[in-house]
């Protein structure tokens, strides 16, 4: 089952101005447990720093990792960072909001989601003839010259199983060489070399190679990536002007003659996308509609579905969006729902057999689940026509 299934009730998004609520009577839900699974999430703060660095200095993300050597410098910018806060979506409109949502904050590796949006914008205009083509045959230069990295399909890239080897920004692919995620993720070998697997053939959560996705983007759109997103994405969902998408020190590049800087997919060494909780429920929000937008088709008919079908190296990893299966598997969650997920912790949780999009910011990591399943048990019955909301 995927997002783009057709259970709701209308199609209706909110304008740029004006966001509906909804009261949790008409959305079906129980008022009280509703309001428990809020005042949850606003107890279950994030455990990491307020300024992101801990007081000898280190940054929270070469914790995390447990990152040290000669790739660990933080070369983009690092924002302190806000309190809990979230938004839940019923049918589009609002049903529960709490903490600062307006707040741009770093979100981590929830941009690498926002980058598989690009793609099938990518492929849309032709920039991409098609995902299983080698990048390759459309980005010369040195990072695919080698006879592996020449095999390297831009599905490989969206998937994860690439296998890539090399070095972009001042940083190798061995970095994340078994790096694991998810709860009880172990990082104890994470950055030692090893084998590597043909590509295509084996998932590895990498950085580099997210970062090389977006440089090719660049590459292929011959523009900034944030000002292909503001004009294609986020301005036509009515998205605020608050967000920001940053790079690093050393990802300048040249494009068409200028000097331009391609954007980090997350904030592992700094930089990345900075942006509210309420920009990513929009975001949510056309995910859930299947690229629609109201009466516009934003995204290529299709290409959610995509990006929402399982990987052949990871059933629950689709094109750097999560599913809900495999080891990745959030039980408290509907089989059908899909993840963006980044550090920190944040999320964008879109539940189409429930019509609902919830985003997180800032919480416990070990308490999304506990969140998860007081706003499932909230669910009563399913809602009354929603009179007056539209």
């Amino acid at each position: 089952m995927h997002p783009t299934r057709d259970n709701r009730t209308d199609d209706y998004v909110p304008d740029a101005a004006d966001w509906a609520r909804l009261s949790a009577a008409d959305a079906g839900f129980d008022g009280a447990r509703l309001a428990a699974a809020v005042e949850f999430a606003l107890a279950h703060d994030s455990p990491w720093p307020q300024s992101l660095h801990y007081a000898d200095g280190r940054y929270v993300g070469n914790v995390e990792w447990n990152e040290t050597g000669p790739w660990s410098e933080i070369v983009g910018p690092v924002l302190p960072r806000g309190g809990p806060a979230g938004v839940v979506l019923k049918g589009g409109r609002i049903l529960a909001e709490w903490g600062d949502t307006g707040r741009p904050d770093m979100t981590f590796s929830v941009a690498k989601s926002y980058l598989a949006v690009l793609t099938g914008l990518a492929v849309a205009d032709g920039c991409i003839a098609d995902v299983d083509e080698p990048v390759s045959a459309s980005v010369k230069g040195p990072w695919f010259v080698s006879q592996r990295n020449a095999c390297v399909t831009w599905r490989h890239l969206l998937q994860q199983s690439s296998e890539w080897q090399g070095e972009l920004w001042g940083k190798s692919d061995q970095v994340d060489h078994n790096r694991q995620t998810g709860a009880g993720a172990d990082q104890s070998r994470k950055g030692q070399r090893r084998e590597l697997m043909a590509p295509g053939t084996h998932f590895e959560y990498n950085d580099v190679r997210v970062n090389l996705l977006a440089f090719c983007l660049l590459q292929r759109f011959g523009r900034v990536l944030p000002d292909v997103l503001r004009e294609r994405i986020m301005n036509p969902i009515g998205a605020s002007r608050t967000w920001a998408w940053h790079g690093y020190s050393t990802s300048w590049t040249e494009i068409g003659g200028r000097r331009v800087q391609s954007v980090a997919g997350g904030g592992h060494w700094g930089g990345g996308m900075v942006i509210s909780a309420r920009d990513h429920a929009r975001l949510g929000l056309l995910m859930a509609r299947a690229g629609r937008w109201g009466r516009r088709q934003v995204l290529p008919t299709g290409w959610v579905k995509d990006t929402f079908s399982p990987s052949p190296t990871n059933p629950g990893y689709g094109y750097l969006w999560w599913l809900n299966a495999g080891a990745a598997r959030r039980p408290a969650a509907s089989p059908a729902s899909v993840f963006a997920v980044g550090a920190g912790n944040h999320m964008i949780w879109i539940d189409p057999d429930h019509d609902l999009v919830t985003v997180l910011r800032w919480i416990d990591g070990a308490a999304i689940g506990g969140f998860m399943a007081r706003l499932m048990a909230a669910i009563q019955q399913p809602p009354t026509a929603q009179r007056g909301h539209s």
